[in-house]
């Protein structure tokens, strides 16, 4: 019997070490992370529109099929950013605004008369 009692024992010291090995590396596995404070929020305004008026389109002096610039007066003056597009899908144009008059150079690519087909103004204060 003591060969048994022996054997028992044995087994029963390694479980111990096995539990005690498992746990020593389930601390090592969960070592916590250093995460920054974060700010995150949401709120709400109103947006609103501008208004132009004044379109005016500036042919080329050479080839008055194609349009050089655009220009208009935007209010509120206070528009930052401005851009125009002279068709759906076509190349966007930056803007100038000195006071709410904007000018907005159409070259680069060329827009062209027969391509214009609609106005779309996007603009941010």
């Amino acid at each position: 019997m003591s060969l048994l009692r022996s054997k028992r024992l044995y087994i029963a010291l390694a479980a111990i070490a096995l539990v005690a090995i498992a746990a020593t590396a389930r601390s090592v596995f969960t070592a916590s992370n250093t995460i920054p404070n974060a700010n995150i929020g949401q709120g709400a305004n109103t947006i609103s529109g501008y208004t132009l008026t004044g379109v005016t389109y500036t042919p080329d002096g050479t080839n008055p099929g194609n349009i050089d610039s655009v220009s208009f007066t935007i209010s509120p003056a206070s528009a930052g950013t401005v851009e125009v597009q002279l068709s759906p899908g076509g190349a966007w144009y930056g803007c100038t605004n000195s006071s709410g008059s904007v000018s907005c150079t159409t070259t680069s690519p060329q827009a062209t008369a027969a391509g214009a087909t609609a106005l779309n103004v996007v603009a941010e204060q």
